[in-house]
């Protein structure tokens, strides 16, 4: 399985403002155990709806200026964006893969 790509500030928009697919950002940070612990479930996810959703990484620490603007209190958070749109969040770690395949699956085109 791949490694999740990490997003940046400066590379946000081009890489999920502007997606084709729908995309799901895991906010994070190094020192986060319990974004570590989420971590094989988003690659799971990332695996299965490959080809349907777009998948990145985003360190609160070295990227403090998108968690602002998308009001990021804590992490583990994940967010979907649709069509440059915030569609839905979750914030924390909902401790399984099928919580997050729940969360992006209705924003995925199926078939």
């Amino acid at each position: 399985m791949a490694k999740i790509p990490d997003t940046t500030d400066d590379a946000f928009q081009r890489e999920v403002l502007d997606s084709d697919l729908p995309v799901l950002v895991d906010f994070w940070a190094t020192w986060c155990g319990p974004c570590r612990a989420l971590a094989p479930h988003v690659e799971a996810v990332a695996h299965e709806f490959d080809g349907k959703l777009k998948v990145v990484k985003l360190d609160i620490d070295s990227n403090p200026q998108t968690p602002a603007k998308y009001g990021i209190r804590g992490i583990p958070t994940l967010l979907v964006f649709k069509d440059g749109e915030l569609v839905d969040k979750l914030v924390g770690n909902p401790g399984s893969k099928k919580k997050v395949a729940e969360l992006v699956e209705k924003h995925t085109v199926t078939g």
